[in-house]
């Protein structure tokens, strides 16, 4: 079962999502008329999923969903009227997994809210996946970095710099990056 927060201006409409998510098996967490403040509810909700209903959202409502899928990412769906190509983009990259034009049905709220979860998981594994990657190459730079400061320095060869800063990293207990921009940093000082 999902903890569902429910942004909808109507209460009307709100009445007849939250109905549908029970019987799809979800829980309403809460109901907002607004996006306002959308990273401090968020925080004291802590939904699994954010289910937006809108006409079309505004720069607002998408401002505050980029800076919530920075610091607390979730699931978000939002289900418009309009559904423009520069709208729906902008939805995208402020971190809606799924955007659904021509309103809300009841009875597709549970393969909707399948599809932005599984979605968003597939989106979440791919961002550390990247972050991994990215880590570990600008690791490896300052590595080379280092190695040729010795090998320049120090008048060594490419495994013998690998070797002494390896060595190095081993007697500090540190990773081989933390000691290559040690070194890069006293460097600048030195040389």
């Amino acid at each position: 079962m999902l903890r569902v927060l429910v942004i909808d201006e109507s209460r009307t409409r709100a009445a007849e999502i939250c109905a549908g998510l029970a019987l799809a098996g979800h829980q309403v967490a809460a109901v907002l008329a607004s996006s306002a403040d959308l990273s401090a509810q968020i925080e004291a909700i802590r939904p699994d999923v954010i289910l937006i209903e809108t006409d079309s959202p505004s720069r607002d409502t998408l401002e505050n969903l980029a800076v919530m899928n920075a610091a607390m990412p979730r699931p978000v769906i939002i289900f418009a009227q309009e559904g423009d190509q520069e709208t729906i983009r902008a939805a995208v990259k402020a971190g809606v997994s799924t955007y659904v034009v021509d309103g809300l049905d009841p009875q597709r709220l549970k393969p909707v809210i399948d599809v932005a979860v599984a979605s968003f998981d597939e989106h979440q594994a791919l961002r550390t996946e990247l972050a991994a990657a990215t880590k570990k190459l600008s690791e490896r730079k300052l590595v080379e970095r280092a190695k040729g400061l010795l090998m320049k320095s120090r008048g060594m060869d490419e495994a013998e710099a690998y070797a002494a800063l390896r060595k190095l990293a081993m007697e500090r207990a540190k990773p081989m990056a933390a000691v290559a921009q040690d070194l890069i940093d006293m460097a600048k000082y030195l040389l």
